[in-house]
């Protein structure tokens, strides 16, 4: 459910990172941070790419192909209009604030589409301080095999209930890098016995998979505490279209 994308000026890579997909009323919609698409550190504006002091003005996607999952195909997504505005939608209240944008896709002729269900239906089982939480995505561009995505698992570092720098977002340790922004952060239970949000302990006859949000890489190049903006900007985003 993981998707490698490749930022690119005309046919210079730039960088690559990690999106993902889910359903709106307007359409299939790829989520991945917004300095992906910006080619800027989020909060300082300063330009991330230090080789060609370029910005992005596409992005290639490697979607599952259709009828073959695991296997990649790739299409082209421009991020801007033909007026030269951006085609990705920002928070509905805080804008660029959050580093989490949303891109309609337009070119999906023989792809196979794995949204995630931001309903969260398996959501009603605990997650909080030194529990683990997996970011499945694609450091370095590398992939696990095929188009598949790396699982890298590290634990919740702070409150989720409460917004790290008075923002939707919260900590998480884990070793990530370079080309794992964008990914999702997600709870994966096997069946058995799980806490539940209530404190009680139930027995599942499943497996439990939670989504709780978006890589946006670390606080600090020297640390591992990195930073996650909370499913619920995504819900809200995908709200505000219509």
């Amino acid at each position: 459910m993981s998707l490698c994308i490749g930022m690119f000026f005309e046919n210079v890579r730039l960088a690559t990172g990690t999106a993902f997909v889910v359903s709106s009323n307007i359409g299939p919609l790829l989520i991945t941070n917004r300095h992906n698409v910006t080619g800027r550190n989020n909060l300082t504006g300063e330009l991330l790419d230090e080789k060609h002091a370029a910005i992005p003005d596409r992005i290639v996607v490697r979607h599952n192909k259709q009828g073959s999952l695991g296997d990649g195909v790739e299409r082209l997504e421009l991020l801007y209009n033909a007026d030269g505005e951006p085609r990705w939608f920002e928070h509905p209240t805080l804008g660029a604030k959050v580093d989490v944008v949303a891109l309609p896709l337009t070119s999906l002729d023989g792809v196979s589409l794995l949204p995630y269900d931001l309903n969260n239906p398996n959501s009603e089982f605990r997650v909080g301080p030194a529990d683990p939480l997996s970011v499945i995505g694609f450091p370095f561009g590398r992939t696990g095999g095929g188009s598949l995505a790396i699982w890298a698992t590290g634990f919740v570092a702070s409150e989720i209930d409460i917004g790290y720098e008075n923002l939707p977002q919260f900590l998480i340790d884990c070793r990530t890098r370079k080309g794992q922004s964008g990914s999702p952060v997600v709870a994966y239970r096997p069946k058995g016995r799980v806490f539940m949000k209530d404190g009680d302990l139930c027995t599942s006859n499943g497996e439990n998979f939670r989504i709780f949000g978006v890589y946006s890489g670390r606080i600090n190049e020297e640390s591992d505490i990195g930073i996650v903006w909370k499913i619920s900007v995504v819900q809200d985003l995908v709200r505000s279209l219509t």
